[in-house]
Protein backbone atom coordinates (compact mmCIF):
# COMPACT_ATOMS: atom_id res chain seq x y z
CA UNK A 1 0.00 0.00 0.00
CA UNK A 2 1.81 3.37 -1.10
CA UNK A 3 1.59 6.37 1.69
CA UNK A 4 -0.20 9.35 0.13
CA UNK A 5 2.13 12.17 -0.62
CA UNK A 6 1.43 15.55 0.88
CA UNK A 7 -0.02 17.90 -0.94
CA UNK A 8 1.54 19.75 -3.04
CA UNK A 9 1.30 23.89 -2.47
CA UNK A 10 1.39 25.60 -5.20
CA UNK A 11 4.46 28.36 -6.42
CA UNK A 12 3.91 31.33 -6.30
CA UNK A 13 6.49 33.29 -8.41
CA UNK A 14 8.30 36.42 -7.30
CA UNK A 15 7.18 39.37 -9.15
CA UNK A 16 10.35 40.18 -11.20
CA UNK A 17 11.32 43.52 -12.46
CA UNK A 18 10.20 43.32 -16.54
CA UNK A 19 6.58 42.28 -15.20
CA UNK A 20 6.94 45.22 -12.54
CA UNK A 21 7.97 48.52 -13.72
CA UNK A 22 9.18 50.56 -12.43
CA UNK A 23 9.16 48.76 -8.92
CA UNK A 24 11.41 45.14 -9.42
CA UNK A 25 10.66 42.32 -7.55
CA UNK A 26 12.25 43.29 -4.29
CA UNK A 27 10.22 46.38 -4.25
CA UNK A 28 6.81 44.92 -4.20
CA UNK A 29 7.56 41.48 -2.44
CA UNK A 30 6.08 41.45 1.56
CA UNK A 31 8.28 42.98 3.35
CA UNK A 32 8.93 40.48 6.64
CA UNK A 33 7.08 38.25 8.47
CA UNK A 34 6.63 39.40 11.84
CA UNK A 35 5.27 42.55 13.24
CA UNK A 36 7.85 44.48 15.56
CA UNK A 37 6.14 47.37 17.53
CA UNK A 38 6.59 50.33 15.14
CA UNK A 39 8.20 52.76 17.67
CA UNK A 40 11.61 51.00 17.31
CA UNK A 41 13.47 53.89 16.49
CA UNK A 42 16.54 54.57 13.58
CA UNK A 43 19.72 55.34 14.65
CA UNK A 44 19.11 58.69 13.20
CA UNK A 45 15.69 60.64 13.62
CA UNK A 46 15.87 62.15 10.18
CA UNK A 47 16.36 58.99 8.52
CA UNK A 48 13.45 56.98 6.33
CA UNK A 49 13.46 53.90 7.39
CA UNK A 50 13.23 51.67 4.41
CA UNK A 51 12.75 47.57 3.97
CA UNK A 52 15.87 45.79 2.46
CA UNK A 53 13.67 44.27 0.16
CA UNK A 54 12.86 47.77 -1.41
CA UNK A 55 16.99 48.17 -2.50
CA UNK A 56 16.40 48.55 -6.03
CA UNK A 57 13.46 50.59 -6.28
CA UNK A 58 13.96 53.49 -8.77
CA UNK A 59 12.04 55.80 -6.15
CA UNK A 60 14.89 55.96 -4.32
CA UNK A 61 16.74 57.90 -6.02
CA UNK A 62 14.49 60.98 -5.95
CA UNK A 63 14.48 60.88 -2.34
CA UNK A 64 17.79 63.62 -1.92
CA UNK A 65 16.87 65.41 0.80
CA UNK A 66 16.55 63.10 3.76
CA UNK A 67 19.24 59.94 4.54
CA UNK A 68 17.81 56.86 3.85
CA UNK A 69 18.43 53.95 6.61
CA UNK A 70 17.87 50.24 5.38
CA UNK A 71 16.30 47.46 8.05
CA UNK A 72 14.92 44.21 7.34
CA UNK A 73 12.76 44.44 11.40
CA UNK A 74 9.72 46.75 9.86
CA UNK A 75 6.99 45.43 8.39
CA UNK A 76 6.01 48.52 6.02
CA UNK A 77 8.13 49.37 2.73
CA UNK A 78 8.65 52.85 4.28
CA UNK A 79 8.37 54.65 7.97
CA UNK A 80 8.65 57.96 7.64
CA UNK A 81 7.85 59.11 11.58
CA UNK A 82 7.36 57.48 14.60
CA UNK A 83 3.69 56.78 13.46
CA UNK A 84 3.52 56.70 10.14
CA UNK A 85 4.30 54.33 7.05
CA UNK A 86 4.04 53.84 3.69
CA UNK A 87 3.11 50.65 1.45
CA UNK A 88 4.29 51.35 -2.21
CA UNK A 89 2.17 49.53 -4.58
CA UNK A 90 2.88 49.58 -8.99
CA UNK A 91 -0.69 49.99 -10.24
CA UNK A 92 0.60 47.34 -13.24
CA UNK A 93 1.36 45.17 -10.73
CA UNK A 94 -1.63 45.38 -8.43
CA UNK A 95 -3.55 44.48 -12.02
CA UNK A 96 -1.68 41.35 -12.06
CA UNK A 97 -1.92 40.35 -8.14
CA UNK A 98 -5.00 42.13 -6.55
CA UNK A 99 -4.47 40.17 -3.51
CA UNK A 100 -1.34 41.25 -2.68
CA UNK A 101 -2.23 44.60 -1.03
CA UNK A 102 -4.68 42.55 1.31
CA UNK A 103 -1.65 40.56 2.28
CA UNK A 104 0.40 43.02 2.89
CA UNK A 105 -2.73 45.21 5.20
CA UNK A 106 -3.26 41.96 7.11
CA UNK A 107 0.72 41.92 7.93
CA UNK A 108 0.63 45.78 8.70
CA UNK A 109 -2.11 45.30 11.09
CA UNK A 110 -3.42 48.19 13.66
CA UNK A 111 0.21 48.94 13.12
CA UNK A 112 1.05 53.08 12.47
CA UNK A 113 -1.48 56.00 12.68
CA UNK A 114 -1.20 57.54 9.48
CA UNK A 115 -0.77 55.12 7.02
CA UNK A 116 -0.02 55.83 3.34
CA UNK A 117 -0.47 53.94 0.18
CA UNK A 118 1.38 55.06 -2.34
CA UNK A 119 0.80 54.51 -6.12
CA UNK A 120 2.43 54.33 -8.64
CA UNK A 121 0.67 54.71 -11.74
CA UNK A 122 1.93 52.97 -14.24
CA UNK A 123 -0.84 51.66 -16.46
CA UNK A 124 -2.76 53.19 -19.51
CA UNK A 125 -6.65 52.57 -17.81
CA UNK A 126 -6.00 53.28 -14.26
CA UNK A 127 -9.77 54.05 -13.35
CA UNK A 128 -11.32 50.42 -12.52
CA UNK A 129 -7.92 49.29 -10.12
CA UNK A 130 -7.85 53.12 -8.64
CA UNK A 131 -11.44 52.58 -7.26
CA UNK A 132 -10.94 49.50 -6.33
CA UNK A 133 -8.14 50.48 -4.18
CA UNK A 134 -9.90 53.39 -2.62
CA UNK A 135 -12.72 51.29 -1.46
CA UNK A 136 -9.81 49.19 0.35
CA UNK A 137 -8.28 52.58 1.68
CA UNK A 138 -11.34 53.72 2.98
CA UNK A 139 -12.05 50.26 5.12
CA UNK A 140 -8.51 49.91 6.08
CA UNK A 141 -8.04 53.15 6.86
CA UNK A 142 -5.62 54.27 4.53
CA UNK A 143 -4.81 57.51 2.94
CA UNK A 144 -3.94 56.77 -0.96
CA UNK A 145 -1.63 58.91 -2.57
CA UNK A 146 -0.85 59.08 -6.26
CA UNK A 147 2.18 59.57 -8.26
CA UNK A 148 2.70 59.17 -11.75
CA UNK A 149 5.95 58.33 -12.00
CA UNK A 150 9.11 57.11 -9.84
CA UNK A 151 10.54 60.82 -9.29
CA UNK A 152 7.13 61.54 -8.19
CA UNK A 153 6.81 58.13 -5.80
CA UNK A 154 10.29 59.81 -4.07
CA UNK A 155 9.50 62.75 -3.59
CA UNK A 156 6.32 62.11 -1.88
CA UNK A 157 7.67 59.64 0.86
CA UNK A 158 10.56 62.40 1.11
CA UNK A 159 8.30 65.42 1.55
CA UNK A 160 6.27 62.75 4.55
CA UNK A 161 9.95 62.95 5.91
CA UNK A 162 10.73 66.65 6.00
CA UNK A 163 7.13 67.58 6.76
CA UNK A 164 6.96 64.80 10.12
CA UNK A 165 7.36 67.65 12.86
CA UNK A 166 5.27 70.26 11.12
CA UNK A 167 2.06 71.81 12.07
CA UNK A 168 -0.44 71.49 9.87
CA UNK A 169 -1.26 75.78 9.12
CA UNK A 170 -0.18 75.02 5.90
CA UNK A 171 -3.02 73.35 5.06
CA UNK A 172 -5.78 75.04 7.49
CA UNK A 173 -7.97 77.84 6.78
CA UNK A 174 -6.79 81.32 7.95
CA UNK A 175 -8.89 83.22 9.49
CA UNK A 176 -7.71 86.97 9.75
CA UNK A 177 -7.42 88.49 13.14
CA UNK A 178 -7.01 92.16 11.81
CA UNK A 179 -10.37 93.88 11.48
CA UNK A 180 -9.51 95.82 8.61
CA UNK A 181 -8.92 92.57 6.65
CA UNK A 182 -12.16 91.27 8.03
CA UNK A 183 -13.96 93.88 6.63
CA UNK A 184 -12.30 93.45 3.28
CA UNK A 185 -13.53 89.57 3.76
CA UNK A 186 -16.70 90.55 4.28
CA UNK A 187 -17.15 93.31 1.87
CA UNK A 188 -15.65 90.80 -0.86
CA UNK A 189 -18.52 87.97 -0.23
CA UNK A 190 -20.88 90.28 -1.95
CA UNK A 191 -20.54 89.39 -5.84
CA UNK A 192 -19.30 91.09 -7.53
CA UNK A 193 -17.17 93.02 -5.31
CA UNK A 194 -13.65 92.55 -5.42
CA UNK A 195 -10.53 93.40 -2.75
CA UNK A 196 -10.09 96.30 -4.90
CA UNK A 197 -13.69 97.49 -4.57
CA UNK A 198 -13.83 96.40 -0.67
CA UNK A 199 -10.39 98.55 -0.30
CA UNK A 200 -11.82 101.93 -2.04
CA UNK A 201 -15.00 101.56 0.02
CA UNK A 202 -13.27 101.63 3.27
CA UNK A 203 -11.12 104.02 1.99
CA UNK A 204 -13.94 106.48 1.00
CA UNK A 205 -16.43 105.77 4.12
CA UNK A 206 -13.76 104.78 6.45
CA UNK A 207 -16.12 101.86 8.20
CA UNK A 208 -18.76 99.48 7.88
CA UNK A 209 -21.34 101.53 9.50
CA UNK A 210 -21.18 104.62 6.74
CA UNK A 211 -20.93 101.71 3.49
CA UNK A 212 -24.33 100.49 4.76
CA UNK A 213 -25.99 104.06 5.60
CA UNK A 214 -24.65 105.36 1.96
CA UNK A 215 -27.21 105.75 -0.57
CA UNK A 216 -26.83 104.07 -3.85
CA UNK A 217 -25.49 106.92 -5.92
CA UNK A 218 -23.05 107.97 -3.13
CA UNK A 219 -21.54 104.30 -3.54
CA UNK A 220 -21.62 104.46 -7.68
CA UNK A 221 -19.31 107.73 -7.29
CA UNK A 222 -16.63 105.15 -5.41
CA UNK A 223 -13.71 104.73 -8.06
CA UNK A 224 -13.92 101.67 -10.12
CA UNK A 225 -17.61 100.65 -8.27
CA UNK A 226 -19.97 101.95 -10.85
CA UNK A 227 -23.43 101.85 -10.95
CA UNK A 228 -24.32 97.61 -11.42
CA UNK A 229 -21.89 97.25 -8.23
CA UNK A 230 -23.39 99.69 -6.63
CA UNK A 231 -27.16 98.76 -7.07
CA UNK A 232 -26.15 95.24 -5.91
CA UNK A 233 -24.29 96.06 -2.91
CA UNK A 234 -27.27 98.44 -1.74
CA UNK A 235 -29.51 95.94 -2.44
CA UNK A 236 -27.30 93.40 0.03
CA UNK A 237 -26.78 96.12 2.67
CA UNK A 238 -30.39 97.02 2.69
CA UNK A 239 -31.61 93.36 3.43
CA UNK A 240 -32.91 91.88 6.87
CA UNK A 241 -29.46 89.89 8.14
CA UNK A 242 -32.15 87.19 9.22
CA UNK A 243 -34.78 85.59 7.10
CA UNK A 244 -38.34 85.35 8.71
Amino acid sequence: MEMPTAAKQPKVDAPSATAVHPAPSNSTEPSGSGRPAPGKPASNPHCVLVHSKQRGNPILKSILNVPLEFRDDIVPDYVVGRTSCVLYLSLKYHNLNPDYICQRLKALGKMYELRVLLVQVDTPEPNNALKSLTRISLLADLTMMLAWNAEEAGKIIETYKQFEKRPPDLIMERVESNPHQKLLAALTNIKPVNKTDAAALLHTFGNLGNIINASEERLSQVMGLGPRKAKKLYKTLQEPFLSK
